[in-house]
């Protein structure tokens, strides 16, 4: 079984800035794409950012420039440092990996409980 757990949240003032992390442990052989999602209130969940094995990027047309995903493979730890931000980033961010727990196994997709990000003066 594999855990993910963020942390990092909180409140910030607008152009505030705030790095979120995500934390996986568990039976992991190996951790492939990984990414951020968030849910605005009364809104449905979208694709935040997302960063392949690789380390290749990619991420909403609305954070871009501003927001930026990275991960630490020998820590199992993804993290999303975002800037600039605003009442419009304002939401419960998860994240996402897809992880085989042992060689040979079928990757499965997990998530975290999220973490709220408020954005206010």
């Amino acid at each position: 079984q594999v855990q993910l757990v963020e942390s990092g949240g909180g409140l910030v003032q607008p152009g505030g800035s705030l790095r979120l992390s995500c934390a996986a442990s568990g039976s992991i052989f190996r951790i492939y794409a990984m990414g951020w999602y968030r849910q605005p209130p009364g809104k449905q969940r979208e694709l935040v950012a997302a960063i392949t094995s690789t380390g290749s990027t990619n991420y909403a047309n609305s954070v871009k420039d501003r927001f930026t995903i990275s991960r630490d493979n020998g820590k199992n730890t993804m993290y999303l440092q975002m800037n600039s931000l605003g009442p419009e980033d304002a939401a419960v961010y998860s994240c996402n990996e897809r992880v085989a727990a042992t060689y040979g196994s079928n990757a499965m997709d997990y998530w975290g409980k999220g973490t709220l990000v408020t954005v206010s003066s």
